[in-house]
């Protein structure tokens, strides 16, 4: 045995010597170090994570949270139904909640960042005709009272009209910031407004405003005429839960679990569970708003 432990030490070692030679490879791997892989990677998981809504969280947190959602939910799966399947499948469903958790919240402080955008055009609106200011003096000072989820983008947006004193890069700063539509139509209102100098932005706000206005009702009596449904929603896990544990004082029990076809009916069943879960949230998601000067953003 130690004889063949030093012949795998010589032959790596010859190895070590002959890449160095002739590739030039550093370090004692088997190849160079793949940092562009490593960057493109990286890049790889902060999109994904912006598109989950979970790219403001450390990775370490995150798979600290995911592991200990996952344990807890596998525990529970083992208490009640034994085997080895229903707790690993109630652990990865378990382990999705976080991420649940993380995209609800994104779309909460979008949804009231969208409801702002009426009292923040009137605003701007009311800085541009009754105060008589400019259209960048205004639009920056109406930043400084928007949500705190805003700030950071009209800030950005105010450095770079200090620093180029251009209009246009300023808003295509914000837009590309903000990724909203409204933001997007507001910019290119006031954009044309500051082109052609007229009188005519004070009208466009306002029928900007009415538009905001009715488009939040529109969407807010959906979201409400969905409560019922949500709250059906809920049952999907509820009641095959209760009925589970129910099972438990029923003839043999939990023992009645461990049969293979008991094991293979629950695990049946918990993909039922998820599947009707993520179906029902799908046909209950709201389209979203379009992006008409997306490209422009860019």
């Amino acid at each position: 045995m130690t004889g063949v432990v030093l012949s795998v030490a010589g032959a790596y070692g010859v190895f070590l010597v002959y890449t160095a030679i002739a590739c030039r490879w550093t370090g004692v791997g088997l190849g160079p170090r793949p940092t562009a892989t490593r960057r493109s990677a990286s890049a790889a998981m902060a999109a994904a994570g912006a598109r989950l809504g979970i790219d403001d969280v450390a990775p370490l947190e995150l798979a600290a949270v995911l592991v200990t959602m996952a344990g807890v939910g596998a525990a529970m799966a083992w208490s009640l139904f034994g085997g080895v399947l229903p707790p690993v499948v109630v652990g990865l469903f378990a382990a999705t909640f976080p991420v649940a958790a993380a995209r609800a919240r994104r779309r909460r402080l979008r949804a009231e960042a969208a409801d702002s955008w009426p009292r923040l055009i009137e605003e701007l609106r009311i800085k541009t005709t009754a105060l008589g200011r400019s259209l960048p003096q205004a639009l920056f000072d109406v930043g400084r009272s928007a949500p705190e989820q805003l700030r950071p983008e009209f800030e950005a947006a105010r450095r770079e009209w200090l620093v180029s004193t251009d209009f246009e890069r300023s808003l295509a700063v914000l837009k590309a910031g903000l990724a909203d539509p409204t933001a997007d139509t507001v910019c290119e209102t006031l954009l044309v407004a500051h082109d052609i100098g007229g009188n005519e932005v004070d009208r466009c706000l306002a029928a900007l405003i009415d538009d905001r206005i009715l488009d939040q009702q529109g969407r807010k009596d959906a979201a409400a005429h969905q409560a019922g449904a949500r709250f059906a929603r809920r049952f999907v896990v509820i009641v095959p839960l209760g009925m589970a544990l129910v099972g438990l004082s029923i003839g043999e029990g939990r023992a009645a679990y461990g049969s293979t076809a008991g094991q293979a009916l629950v695990v049946a069943a918990l993909g039922l569970m998820a599947l009707c879960w993520v179906w029902a949230g799908h046909i209950m998601r709201l389209p979203p708003e379009q992006r008409v000067f997306a490209e422009a953003a860019r």
